[in-house]
C-alpha cells in the first residue's frame, strides 16, 4: 500500500492527495511529478492584507542548520555558515546546495479572521511552481505574510522567524509585511486552529488512459 502513495502534503496541510491503483500508474505519476506536468493549487489565509493582487515569490531555500529539520531562505551569509560544519556530524542533507524556489500568489479576497476586521487576513491561491519541501510556509513567512495558524514558520514558531531573513533583508523582500504586533495577535487568535493552507485542486493527464483529470476540494477555513 505504501508504494501506491504518489505524493505527500506538507506539514498539517489539508486537501487532495493522489493514490495509484497499479504499479504502472505509480511509475507514470512519478514521471509526471518529476517533469512538473502536474498542476496543483493551494488556498491559504495569510496574515495581513497584501498590497498587490498577484505576484511571484522568488527566493531560494536551504535546510535550516540552526533548527533542523526545517527549511529557511538561503542567503550568502547562511551558506557561509555551513563551511565549518562537518557533514559526518550534522548530516549530508543539511549540507545540500540551496534550491531555486518559485511561488505564485493570487489574491482571492481581503477579510478579517472570523469576521474580525481588527485581524486582517488575505485569502490567496498559491501555486508551488518548484515544489520544494515546506516551500509555501517558508516563502509566505519570508514574504512577511505567514500562513495563519502556522505554528512552525509563523510568529515565534519552531523554525527560524521570517523564513530566516533579518530586518534588512525583510525590508527588501517584504516592504508591506504584516507587523509583529499583528502577527502576534493572529497567532493568539488562531492558536486552536489548524494551519490555514489547503490543497484545493490538481490537474494532470492520466498516465495510463491518457485522459485529462481534474479534481477540486473546497477549503475548510
Amino acid at each position: 500500500m505504501d508504494q501506491m502513495i504518489v505524493h505527500r502534503l506538507g506539514m498539517d496541510t489539508s486537501g487532495l492527495v493522489v493514490f495509484a491503483k497499479s504499479i504502472d500508474a505509480v511509475r507514470g505519476m512519478n514521471a509526471l511529478f518529476r517533469t512538473r506536468k502536474i498542476s496543483r493549487q493551494y488556498e491559504a489565509l495569510l496574515a495581513g492584507h497584501l498590497t498587490k493582487d498577484q505576484g511571484l515569490i522568488n527566493l531560494p531555500i536551504m535546510r535550516d542548520y540552526e533548527h533542523p529539520p526545517f527549511m529557511r531562505i538561503s542567503t550568502k551569509e547562511h551558506q557561509a555558515a555551513l563551511v565549518n560544519l562537518d557533514p559526518e556530524i550534522v548530516g549530508k542533507k543539511l549540507m545540500e546546495a540551496p534550491k531555486a524556489c518559485l511561488t505564485h500568489y493570487q489574491v482571492i479576497s481581503r477579510d478579517g479572521l472570523n469576521g474580525n476586521d481588527s485581524l486582517p487576513v488575505t485569502r490567496v491561491t498559491l501555486t508551488s511552481i518548484s515544489g520544494r519541501t515546506h516551500q509555501l510556509n517558508v516563502h509566505c513567512a519570508a514574504f512577511g505574510h505567514p500562513i495563519v495558524g502556522d505554528k512552525v514558520y509563523g510568529y515565534r514558531g519552531e523554525a527560524t522567524s521570517n523564513g530566516g531573513l533579518d530586518e534588512s533583508a525583510l525590508a527588501e523582500t517584504a516592504p508591506d509585511r504584516a507587523s509583529d504586533d499583528l502577527q502576534q495577535l493572529l497567532a493568539e487568535a488562531a492558536k486552536d486552529m489548524n494551519v490555514c493552507v489547503h490543497a484545493k485542486s490538481i490537474k494532470f493527464m492520466h498516465p495510463v488512459t491518457k485522459e485529462d483529470c481534474e479534481f477540486t476540494s473546497p477549503a475548510p477555513f
